[in-house]
């Protein structure tokens, strides 16, 4: 109802309750400026929050964006910066409606994504149940694919190393789960089976997924093959894609566009994830290991 310009902003709330989330980006952390362009940083920054709103089953509607800049900062890297968030809220028909400016000696961008349940009730990691199935929407894999590719100092395949500057997560494949009757979902940032892990702990079951289940993009084989990697490991540990995976009460409650990996075995479980009847050291991303 009121976006920049005032003291605060004003937004509606038509389910008389807010999904509330918030994320930092370091420069040198989470992105490079020499292998991101600002608009890139611009459509990170604002899609790693939607997809933590759509995880919990509601509608992105806001988004507020604090930028801690050094002095030597070019306006222009902040204005198509700006210009990344814009188009990467319009996708979901979200607004950027207010933040903060601040001098620092480290780029920091800090933003807080809100959302609309709709009536339904959120979608958390604790509602797995043994017998559910698993299943994720989205791209697994091409994060971590598109990491690994830059650090090696290249460049190309473009469309390898954009997973890494630019997530693709499916938005609306949030909300479909949550009126499918999710019984649990976790946005993928940690990598796949660490993510699993934390519903895992939370719902206090055991999950098995099958590595059959997964297919091998080409370009992802391509790549792995040039660097010597399995691409299963980027899609069962690598995180960033924000992808979404979730548990169902049976698979034909699974909606479209949503893939079976696996099930929920176990009632009494301490949050392992086993992968093909095997326990699996998971990876993923820890910020203090």
């Amino acid at each position: 109802m009121l976006g920049p310009g005032d003291d605060a902003a004003v937004v509606t709330v038509p389910d008389g309750r807010v999904v509330a989330t918030t994320d930092l980006l370091v420069d040198g952390r989470h992105f490079r400026r020499d292998w991101s362009t600002p608009y890139d940083v611009g459509r990170k920054a604002a899609a790693q929050n939607l997809a933590d709103v759509a995880a919990m089953g509601a509608v992105p509607t806001a988004l507020l964006v604090g930028l801690a800049a050094p002095p030597d900062l070019p306006a222009f890297w902040a204005e198509r910066f700006a210009d990344g968030l814009r188009d990467e809220c319009d996708l979901v028909g979200a607004g950027v409606v207010g933040g903060d400016v601040v001098r620092s000696d480290v780029l920091l961008i800090a933003a807080t994504a809100l959302g609309d349940l709709e009536g339904r009730p959120p979608v958390t990691r604790a509602g797995a149940r043994a017998g559910d199935v698993v299943a994720f929407a989205g791209r697994l894999g091409w994060a971590a694919a598109g990491l690994a590719t830059l650090s090696k100092g290249f460049r190309s395949p473009r469309a390898v190393v954009d997973g890494h500057r630019r997530p693709v997560p499916p938005y609306p494949a949030g909300p479909d789960a949550a009126r499918a009757g999710a019984t649990s979902m976790v946005d993928v940032s940690d990598g796949l089976v660490a993510d699993l892990g934390h519903v895992a702990t939370a719902s206090g079951v055991r999950i098995e997924i099958r590595r059959a289940a997964f297919e091998i993009p080409d370009a992802l084989a391509q790549v792995g093959s040039a660097l010597g990697v399995d691409p299963l490991n980027w899609i069962l540990n690598g995180g960033e894609d924000h992808a979404l995976v979730a548990t169902f009460a049976s698979s034909a409650a699974v909606p479209v566009g949503w893939h079976i990996i696996g099930t929920v075995v176990a009632a009494d479980g301490d949050g392992d994830v086993l992968v093909d009847e095997e326990p699996y050291s998971a990876g993923g991303f820890d910020h203090f290991a």
